[in-house]
């Protein structure tokens, strides 16, 4: 009996109960522990009690895990048929924030669905990872050679961060940029046109700039010289920065944090919320939490290289790209590496579409893996 067959044969008795146990639920504990984390700092934010972050958040965790797990079940050539769908969908909720999304903090990035507040540019992030390992599913090395076979999907990239750009919400726009280009660079794009692009992108740097709006202007000059402002623009990362060095190596302790809890520390629930966790645990508490942040990309990472078809890896490779990027952004915004921009720390910070979206990219992620053998017929299952 061939490989072929026996995988054929395993495939067609792999039911409901054989997939649970082909779950990791490893990394399922690990994600677990990360919104323990979160649940732990959200506590502490509200001056020790439950309300109003913490129990919030376990709440979206909970029903973010039953919808994790039920995606996780499905069989992922059958979400792959829906790749494009889905993209579409996300341009449309993209444009709808546009016309008649909620504005809050002087952007317009919101949609009011069923009495909830949701921002549709994370999920277009997940959508865009689908659209593009779509397009580049079994796509040979030659056809990756061809610019012309590059253009539609550069133009599926260029088209959510545009929208993204408009509302306006930059840290978001070149995270999905990043993203996107990451899977063109899996998906076996040339060398120099990395380098091309790259080059492009630092050329346009000055018209870019010119084109920013002035709170983004006023984020980037508080980045050079926090001091010039210490009362205003530059207030917040100098707090920051004060309450990552008073926790000093073992931190000040579990609801003794000073610049959190009495109230220097801004937006500690949700941008600035890794700050909150370093003052009370130190610097090895911070590390600890990295080490698990690091630990759930690396998983994402390798359940993508164990994956049999291309689709797969490049779903997982997009996923945890995304999942990186949004550890990146915050960790560095908050110790001052990079302007702040306001990116959550993901089933960290206080938020519910965030955590949702988070979610429902650890299922697709989950289904890679436990479909991670299964075979693609190009016009059945793509």
């Amino acid at each position: 009996m061939s490989v072929t067959e026996r995988r054929l044969i395993r495939e067609a008795s792999f039911g409901l109960t054989g997939k649970l146990w082909q779950i990791s639920w490893t990394y399922v504990l690990l994600l677990c522990a990360l919104a323990g984390v979160g649940y732990v700092a959200l506590y502490s934010a509200a001056g020790g009690a439950p309300e109003p972050f913490a129990s919030k958040h376990i709440l979206r965790f909970g029903f973010g895990l039953v919808l994790m797990l039920s995606i996780a079940l499905i069989d992922i050539r059958f979400i792959a048929r829906f790749s494009w769908l889905g993209y579409l969908a996300g341009v449309v909720l993209l444009i709808l924030v546009l016309k008649m999304g909620h504005t809050g903090k002087g952007a317009q990035r919101w949609l009011d669905l069923g009495g909830q507040q949701w921002q549709p540019s994370e999920l277009m992030k997940i959508m865009l990872v689908m659209a593009l390992a779509h397009w580049f599913h079994k796509a040979s090395w030659e056809r990756m050679g061809n610019p012309l076979f590059l253009i539609p999907p550069a133009i599926a990239v260029l088209i959510p961060v545009g929208l993204i750009l408009k509302e306006p919400n930059l840290g978001t726009a070149v995270i999905t940029a990043v993203v996107g280009g990451s899977i063109f660079f899996a998906a076996g794009m040339r060398w120099w046109m990395v380098l091309a692009i790259v080059g492009l992108g630092v050329a346009a740097l000055p018209v870019a700039y010119s084109h920013l709006h002035a709170y983004q202007i006023a984020r980037i000059t508080t980045f050079l010289h926090p001091e010039s402002d210490p009362l205003g623009a530059g207030y917040n990362i100098i707090q920051s920065k004060i309450a990552l060095g008073s926790g000093g190596m073992w931190g000040k302790g579990f609801l003794q944090g000073t610049q959190s809890h009495l109230n220097f520390l801004p937006e500690k629930q949700t941008d600035f919320i890794f700050t909150l966790f370093a003052e009370e645990w130190g610097l090895v508490g911070g590390l600890v939490l990295m080490g698990l942040l690091a630990t759930i990309i690396l998983g994402g990472l390798l359940m993508g290289l164990r994956c049999r078809h291309q689709y797969g890896r490049l779903v997982a490779l997009g996923l945890s790209m995304n999942f990186f990027m949004y550890v990146l952004v915050n960790i560095a915004m908050v110790t001052g590496a990079i302007p702040v921009g306001g990116v959550p720390l993901p089933l960290v910070s206080h938020g519910g579409t965030a955590m949702i979206t988070v979610m429902i990219g650890m299922g697709i992620l989950m289904s890679v893996y436990v479909h991670r053998d299964v075979e693609f017929a190009d016009k059945q299952d793509l």
